[in-house]
């Protein structure tokens, strides 16, 4: 792989992860690890998971992810359960507020998503990888 290519691409995701968190940070008051941890959770089975299966869901470390949920049973999005085969175990799980809110910032995310590939295709260096993505 070429190494210049590899950089644009960092340069694309570092681009629009920075507008995805912005326009949830604005809209929602809401983080965009907050965001993805919200979406995973209301997809997994009973909505949740696994502290470190979130971890990896969502590319953080063990201490990152802690602090994240710690984050959003503050807020109420979501609550802790201890694992009943393995009580060493923590899952955080959804609560319906987290729910609703997950659902609320969708259609934010996705405008900013849109938003933000475009103005990314502006840019010539660029313009390749958001056509790939977009195809």
């Amino acid at each position: 792989m070429d190494p210049a290519r590899w950089d644009e691409l960092t340069t694309l995701h570092a681009r629009v992860e920075h507008d995805l968190e912005r326009a949830l940070k604005r809209t929602h008051n809401l983080g965009l690890s907050e965001y993805r941890a919200l979406c995973h959770l209301s997809t997994a089975h009973d909505g949740e998971l696994r502290m470190q299966d979130l971890a990896a869901r969502i590319g953080l470390n063990q201490s990152s992810v802690s602090r994240l949920a710690a984050r959003l049973e503050a807020d109420g999005l979501t609550r802790r359960d201890l694992c009943p085969a393995d009580r060493r175990g923590v899952y955080t799980v959804i609560t319906d507020e987290g729910r609703r809110t997950r659902s609320a910032a969708a259609p934010t995310y996705a405008e900013a998503l849109t938003a933000s590939l475009a103005t990314q295709a502006t840019t010539p260096a660029l313009a390749p990888l958001v056509t790939a993505l977009l195809s």
